[in-house]
């Protein structure tokens, strides 16, 4: 079992920025991936950030410029940098480790997800 632990969401103003953070500790499995997720209120779960256990990154693409993903070099630990915040950004962000099963297997874990919310 994997246990994924998030950090740093709170009350940001528009154009401000926030860092969060997402530990990942027990049983680790070879890591495939760790990232992110957001959810807003009346809206579909929406995929933000992913960076790979080579280090490969990938996001959505309406948040590139904006949202940098990067990793500890224990690779245990994700941050996601969200710089010029909007209010559409407003959302929980969850967090989730994907880890090897076997060689053909993955399974992932998820947080329980932290609140942004961008405001005035």
């Amino acid at each position: 079992q994997v246990h994924l632990v998030e950090s740093g969401g709170g009350l940001v103003q528009p154009g401000g920025s926030l860092s969060l953070s997402c530990a990942a500790s027990g049983s680790i499995l070879d890591m495939v991936a760790m990232g992110w997720y957001r959810r807003s209120p009346g809206k579909e779960r929406e995929f933000v950030a992913q960076i790979t256990n080579s280090g490969n990154t990938n996001y959505t693409d309406s948040l590139k410029g904006r949202f940098i993903i990067s990793r500890d070099n224990a690779g245990n630990t994700v941050n996601l940098q969200m710089n010029t915040l909007k209010p559409e950004d407003t959302a929980v962000y969850y967090c989730y480790y994907r880890g090897w099963v076997d060689f053909s297997h993955w399974t992932e874990y998820w947080g329980q997800g932290t609140q942004v919310t961008v405001s005035s």
